[in-house]
């Protein structure tokens, strides 16, 4: 069991899983469970920008710039 005891590596953590799940939204994959809108709205609690129905592709590149960040600051 691994427990995230870092707020910093939860966003981490959250931001990687919906960056792999964006990825399947867009190449049409859909899941039982996880709405698109609810993936874009964890991707909005993320980065602060409002996403409408379908952006999925600019989800994926803001929620790839956050990771981006965020690895740096581990660096």
């Amino acid at each position: 069991m691994t427990t995230i005891t870092d707020p910093a590596q939860d966003d981490h953590f959250t931001a990687a899983l919906i960056r792999a799940h964006l990825r399947l939204l867009i190449v049409g994959m859909r899941h039982s469970r996880l709405s698109g809108t609810s993936v874009l709205k964890a991707a909005t609690r993320l980065t602060g920008t409002k996403y409408k129905r379908g952006q999925y592709q600019t989800a994926l590149d803001d929620i790839q710039a956050l990771l981006d960040s965020l690895n740096a600051e581990y660096l």
